[in-house]
């Protein structure tokens, strides 16, 4: 027997503040609230609202703020770093909020997605994919509620000593003024983000990306600098909501790594987040089955703390199977055809190449 949909509600911003504040104990991910989607409108993307779904007897149990994404072939909808539940998240209690998602936005007028996509703890049919994956799936939490000695005891050996010859190198940390952000970091941030991005092989956001988040998202960052003889060479911006902090992006140039910044810059935004009543401290993604190429800042981030949190992978709720089917197989063929026209072409080449130096050996 198929379980009843949950009852969907569109949630307003003071609905979304009474629900949150009704569930005090639950972890709110940033980009699940409405501040986050106020931010994805200014960069000209398409919120799609924020969710609420409740029990036959009117209870929340879990919520879900949506983005709609056009791209060709397929419209959808995702929840980035969603849903959030309330309600004890059983595999039966996933099935019936897939089930609802699908009849839901099926019979919406508004939108026309090929799928819904949202982490999922528990996978079954209908889940399926992702035709992309959209969020990290594992990550390292440093616990901000014991001391401050007693946190800088629980680090790695090599974190402790790096700290420590930070400070010998004569290494500045500032905590930038919030009217300087957007100038410090066009001019002095952004180009190390380059240099971050280009040595460990990932790709940054355009500048206006950080600067609208920095410029939007104010009330909920920190932004921290750390310099060697005045010229910067590391920074970090953090997140904070309802008590849960988030290393979100950070960078670093090649000196900065020879004098140790990035450590003491941590060590410093644990202490200020610490002192301003978060409990803990996620330091994003680390290398896991889907992301292998995370394995280099998991190095970095493994010094800090043992406690690895496994975050439930992202999947498609597809409205229509054998459509969904069609177009992941299509993207799935763009993707690999490249690759497999170089391989056919230099087999093509080698191939050719053994049967010249055959003729060349029959001649002589």
């Amino acid at each position: 027997m198929t379980a009843p949909a949950f009852r969907a509600e569109r949630l307003t911003p003071e609905a979304f503040e009474a629900l949150a504040s009704a569930h005090p104990d639950v972890v709110i991910p940033l980009e699940q609230t409405p501040q986050w989607a106020d931010f994805e409108r200014s960069l000209g993307r398409e919120p799609y609202g924020l969710w609420a779904y409740y029990d036959d007897g009117g209870a929340p149990v879990v919520m879900m703020s949506l983005l709609r994404v056009r791209r060709r072939f397929r419209e959808s909808l995702v929840a980035i770093n969603g849903p959030v539940w309330f309600a004890d998240r059983s595999p039966v209690a996933e099935l019936r909020l897939m089930r609802t998602v699908q009849q839901q936005f099926a019979e919406d007028p508004g939108t026309n997605p090929l799928y819904v996509r949202m982490q999922v703890k528990s996978p079954q049919a209908p889940a399926d994919g992702p035709i992309e994956h959209g969020w990290y799936e594992r990550e390292i939490v440093v616990d901000l509620r014991p001391s401050e000695d007693e946190i800088f005891k629980s680090f790695r050996p090599n974190a402790r000593n790096s700290i420590r010859r930070a400070e010998r190198s004569g290494v500045e940390v500032r905590t930038i003024e919030r009217a300087e952000w957007v100038d410090i970091f066009r001019r002095d941030l952004f180009p190390i983000l380059q240099e971050t991005a280009e040595r460990d092989g990932f790709s940054s956001f355009s500048p206006e990306y950080y600067e609208k988040l920095l410029s939007g998202l104010g009330d909920y960052l920190r932004l921290l600098v750390a310099y060697v003889d005045g010229r910067a060479v590391s920074w970090l911006i953090t997140t904070e909501y309802r008590g849960y902090s988030v290393y979100y992006f950070a960078g670093s140039t090649h000196d900065a790594r020879k004098t140790f910044a990035p450590y003491l810059l941590l060590w410093e935004a644990f202490k200020q987040l610490k002192a301003a009543g978060n409990a803990a401290c996620g330091l994003t993604g680390i290398v896991s089955e889907n992301y292998p190429q995370l394995v280099n800042v998991t190095t970095f981030k493994r010094n800090f703390s043992k406690n690895v949190v496994d975050i439930p992978t992202t999947y498609d709720i597809p409205l229509n199977a054998a459509k969904y089917r069609a177009v992941a197989g299509l993207l799935s063929f763009r993707r690999e055809a490249p690759a497999k026209g170089r391989a056919l072409l230099m087999g093509a080449a080698s191939s050719l190449s053994k049967l010249r130096t055959g003729r060349s050996e029959v001649r002589n």
